[in-house]
């Protein structure tokens, strides 16, 4: 179950571009040795602000989650959720219901997902564009 669940993640593996007004970048999912976790490597610019990062999804026995720890080049470490349900992925910040998180839909079979992310007072556009991958 636990790999089967994870698994539903498989159309993230790959390299894609990012943009958004003022966002630039690129992030990557590969699969860990072994298939137990999906691996994302982070590389992105906000306006001003570098974000450098690895993050870690994996399936939550206990919940029934698919669970993610990210790491960044700064220090900080924070969780999220991931879904899919058919072409829409929402990421929570913390856990599902947070009103923090990103919501997109994949489209162009796949090779883009629309979206944004939103928190209480802000937010901002993030698409992703696969450059490489399946």
């Amino acid at each position: 179950m636990a790999e089967n669940t994870l698994h539903t993640l498989a159309r993230l593996v790959g390299t894609w571009a990012i943009d958004g007004p003022g966002l630039s970048g690129t992030v990557t999912y590969t699969w860990m040795d072994g298939g137990g976790f999906l691996v994302q490597q982070v590389d992105l610019v906000n306006a001003t602000e570098v974000t450098k990062g690895v993050e870690y999804i994996g399936f939550d026995a206990r919940s029934g989650l698919l669970r993610s720890h990210y790491f960044g080049g700064d220090g900080a470490i924070l969780e999220y959720v991931y879904e899919l349900d058919g072409d829409d992925l929402t990421i929570w910040f913390g856990e599902p219901g947070s009103p923090a998180k990103f919501t997109g839909r994949f489209v162009d079979d796949g090779r883009r997902n629309s979206g944004a992310w939103v928190w209480p007072g802000g937010g901002y556009v993030s698409n992703m564009t696969r450059v490489e991958g399946r």
